[in-house]
């Protein structure tokens, strides 16, 4: 099926990201009944989900169009699955994190996790959703066989991470990058 007709199938009825089975094992640890685990859909730009991005980084001016053929590029690539959580009282996205699988010859050709994007919304903070969502991931991330699960975060959140059982290696607890400046800020999936 072409990249075209699933974002309009996913326009129309929603398609979830992932199979919602890798959820089970977490799906009945929320605080509340009204709070539920599930993979990104893509009807989720009508839920809030860009604008609870938006309260961790900056995300810009995504249309819908961008938005469901980003989610689509994701679906039919595989290897993305972003949680998230859902207040059913208010029909919005209220916590999310993705994690990335990239596969590799090493490890006798393992996977190798990355948790990105954790966020939960400023109105829900202090309830414990940022570490039911962490670990959401890391169990899809055992189910799958990751063999390691690594994220790159703010040096004040290095204790909240250590608590959930990330650990910075001995002479392998860099993280560097090379930012490219775009001048140019229209859709970047070019995939």
């Amino acid at each position: 099926m072409s990249n075209l007709r699933i974002q309009d199938v996913a326009s129309k009825i929603g398609i979830d990201l992932f199979n919602p089975s890798l959820l089970e094992k977490v799906s009945n640890q929320l605080p509340s009944d009204n709070l539920t685990f599930r993979p990104l859909n893509s009807r989720d730009y009508d839920k809030g989900f860009l604008q609870l991005l938006e309260q961790l980084t900056k995300v810009g001016n995504v249309t819908q169009d961008q938005f469901l053929n980003c989610f689509c590029n994701m679906k039919t690539s595989g290897g993305y699955y972003i949680v998230v959580v859902e207040d059913l009282n208010c029909g919005k996205v209220i916590g999310s994190a993705t994690l990335v699988i990239e596969q590799k010859f090493i490890h006798n050709c393992g996977l190798h996790g990355l948790l990105e994007d954790v966020v939960v919304n400023s109105e829900y903070r202090g309830k414990q959703l940022g570490k039911l969502i962490v670990a959401a991931i890391k169990q899809i991330a055992t189910t799958l066989k990751c063999y390691k699960l690594t994220l790159n975060c703010q040096d004040h959140l290095i204790p909240f991470y250590e608590n959930l059982g990330f650990k910075r290696e001995t002479g392998n607890a860099n993280s560097m990058h090379v930012r490219f400046i775009n001048d140019n800020p229209v859709e970047q999936s070019r995939l």
